[in-house]
């Protein structure tokens, strides 16, 4: 079996948790099935079973001054890219919109079944107008196009599921639940220091790990501070601003909260590990989350969790069992949450406890790709039958 796996991020140009998600479920492909991954950057190599070709946008985006439109337009020129290249895979599967003209168009050409990966949905995302501007309705048509067409939609939570039924007109049968998942081996407590040494944080922390955005709610976390018991610091890492003024925005609010620490860049998977693996809590105030991969690796490195009661963190987050979870975009009640573990510090063990059990029972990376590869053997046996029927 060999599958073309369509993705925006790719290492090592990885900023978010669909980015996570790709790295670590084509590894585990890969020990299994030849994977021929096509993403957006300069990456070239071949090893083994896994083929990496990166693509650029083409260069006339960026001639003259009008650029508005840029983002996407420039998306859409590397999917075509990508799909100029012949296919000749048994399975496509795409990951996020970006990935989703390219993942349609190789159907179309190569008569390849398509499988889509949903990690979120544009329609749930109107913020997103504020970052892509008229182009946001290109994203959102795009996305529409393939979902609607694809063989197989994989959904990242019962939530996820839920929203793709409401948002498109597509068969339930054909949307399917695989959650992510988590590498247990890299993800797991340390007594490390260094990274702490380097940004100078010493003391007791809450920890926040996010992209630079209105959905992961990071405004609400650093407003719960002024509810938040003394003695605590809060630690943000970010990165991958949607627009210049959100970060604007971010900073007006940093500067306003003594309290915080902002790490406005990508660290190295050793250096997250280690902030985990020191918090008191890890905080997770998004508005919108289909699943929240960074809730498991707070919780595979033993770390509590405060977050919204919202889409995927629902099933991956136990209340009352590996974390609390409070209403979206209500500072108080975030801050709630946090003073209860912070004043009572043995229900935080018992809760990074049962977050590290929770998440080797449930969302190891073999795991996923196994229900992948399943659902690989599924879609490419019907494409085979109704090829053998319309003879």
């Amino acid at each position: 079996m060999k599958a073309t796996i369509i993705t925006n991020e790719y290492p090592p140009n990885v900023y978010g948790g669909a980015g996570v998600h790709v790295k670590f479920l084509t590894r585990e492909l890969a020990k299994r099935i030849q994977v021929d991954i096509r993403c957006f950057g300069e990456q070239r190599v071949e090893d083994g079973a896994v083929t990496v070709r990166g693509y650029r946008a083409w260069e006339r985006m960026w001639e003259g001054t009008e650029r508005r439109f840029n983002s996407t337009l420039g998306t859409f020129s590397i999917d075509l890219s990508m799909v100029r290249d012949p296919i000749d895979s048994d399975v496509i599967h795409t990951h996020t919109w970006y990935a989703s003209l390219a993942g349609y168009m190789g159907r179309l050409l190569y008569d390849v079944p398509l499988i889509c990966t949903t990690h979120s949905l544009e329609p749930l995302r109107p913020w997103k107008e504020e970052q892509l501007g008229r182009s946001y309705h290109l994203s959102t048509w795009v996305e529409k196009v393939a979902l609607e067409s694809a063989d197989r939609i994989v959904a990242v939570s019962r939530g996820a599921r839920e929203d793709v039924l409401k948002c498109f007109d597509v068969r339930p049968e054909r949307v399917r639940v695989i959650h992510n998942g988590i590498d247990l081996d890299l993800y797991q407590k340390t007594a490390a220091t260094a990274t702490r040494e380097a940004f100078e944080i010493d003391g007791e922390y809450i920890l926040f790990v996010g992209r630079t955005s209105r959905q992961k709610g990071m405004v609400h976390l650093i407003d719960a501070m002024r509810h938040v018991d003394p003695g605590v610091r809060l630690v943000c890492c970010t990165s991958a601003p949607d627009t210049k003024e959100i970060e604007e925005e971010i900073a007006a609010r940093v500067a306003s909260e003594p309290r915080c620490l902002w790490i406005n860049s990508l660290l190295r998977e050793e250096q997250y590990v280690e902030l985990y693996s020191n918090a008191c809590v890890f905080a997770c105030p998004s508005v919108y989350e289909p699943f929240g991969i960074i809730n498991l690796e707070s919780m595979a490195c033993e770390t509590p969790v405060v977050a919204s009661a919202v889409g995927g963190i629902l099933e991956t987050v136990v209340d009352g069992e590996t974390g609390i979870l409070v209403p979206p975009a209500d500072p108080q009640a975030l801050a709630g949450g946090i003073n209860t573990l912070l004043r009572n510090r043995e229900m935080a063990r018992t809760y990074g406890k049962n977050g590290r059990r929770r998440v080797e029972q449930h969302f190891s990376w073999t795991s996923i790709a196994g229900q992948v590869l399943d659902l690989y053997a599924e879609v490419i046996e019907e494409h085979s039958a109704k090829a053998e029927g319309g003879r």
